[in-house]
């Protein structure tokens, strides 16, 4: 089949891989190269990288809906487009050109998490259960017909970086069925109830700072939703540390229930670092303060002492 492939960031490698293997006549359409991190030149999307390396032809928009975006998805003439965090929104001239229309990989359940970020809000709103949907892309935001879904659970640790690389390699083996489907005429549409729908946004860098006043629960879930990025974070003394990994622990209301929130009541290098919140006390198991590189909050207790004192601004 004729496939224009949509997409950007690793999320969507595994199924661009998948249709590679598969045989599919493929042209990439990704986003334009960006600045490199400190500004050390551009840097190649994800995508572009793997279609250069299989020889495919790529093609970079900032904005695919204007008239020479349209122009190259009609030239190369397409059965299918596919999406996969592409990271723009398609234009009724993008969706009219392929025979069998535009599937979308999403990292979520639809209609729940329609937007930008679902895979890391599901894991900062404790989520239990999440998944991938396929479906047929339409001009609004993650509103089409539901073709095909599997369910997976969340780890209680997992970190939304583990999770999206579990969802991408997932939603590449729900792409491949449902492109065997449409193949074979047996695919299915279903609309998504908008009633059930939910919306998630862009994660912003304020979105990661702790607030130690929340539940256990509540301040776990952030941080493992905030790795890889942007990092959850507190303060020290007014200077800004990242918190990369907690635990929750049994029994946590019954440790220093006279602590204030914030409070870090346990802090050596043999028990570690326990901290103060809503409702009893969580783990942190690994930190970086400014300046310095990442490590176990152990390791960090050696030379700092940090028993007793409140985080947060």
């Amino acid at each position: 089949m004729k496939i224009a492939f949509l997409g950007t960031p690793e999320f969507a490698l595994p199924s661009l891989e998948m249709l590679i293997a598969d045989g599919h006549e493929i042209a990439v359409f990704t986003q334009p190269d960006r600045p490199k991190d400190r500004g050390h030149g551009l840097a190649m999307p994800p995508v572009k990288l793997i279609a250069i390396a299989n020889g495919l032809p790529v093609y970079q928009f900032e904005r695919i809906r204007n008239e020479e975006g349209v122009e190259a998805l009609r030239s190369f003439a397409p059965d299918l487009m596919v999406t996969a965090a592409f990271g723009q929104i398609l234009s009724a001239d993008n969706l009219s050109i392929p025979k069998y229309g535009c599937i979308n990989v999403h990292g979520s359940l639809l209609p729940k998490y329609r937007g930008a970020a679902p895979i890391q809000w599901a894991v900062v709103n404790g989520e239990k259960l999440t998944g991938v949907t396929t479906m047929m892309t339409d001009i609004g935001l993650d509103t089409g017909d539901i073709l095909m879904q599997r369910e997976t659970e969340i780890g209680e640790n997992e970190t939304a970086g583990e999770l999206y690389m579990r969802l991408s390699v997932m939603g590449a083996g729900l792409l491949r069925e449902t492109i065997a489907a449409l193949q074979e005429g047996t695919l299915t549409r279903t609309p998504q109830h908008v009633e059930e729908a939910t919306k998630c946004g862009t994660i912003k860098k304020y979105m990661a700072e702790i607030d130690f006043t929340k539940t256990c629960a509540e301040v776990h879930d952030l941080v493992r939703g905030m790795n890889p990025a942007p990092v959850a974070f507190t303060y020290l003394d007014g200077m800004p540390i990242k918190v990369l990994e907690t635990r929750r622990i049994a029994d946590c209301e019954l440790i220093a229930p006279e602590a204030v929130p914030g409070e870090c009541v346990i802090a050596d290098s043999k028990r570690g670092l326990y901290v103060k919140c809503a409702d009893g006390v969580i783990e942190i198991k690994e930190l970086q303060f400014a300046g310095s590189r990442r490590m176990e909050a152990r390791a960090a207790l050696n030379s700092r002492n940090m028993l007793g004192k409140v985080l947060g601004k």
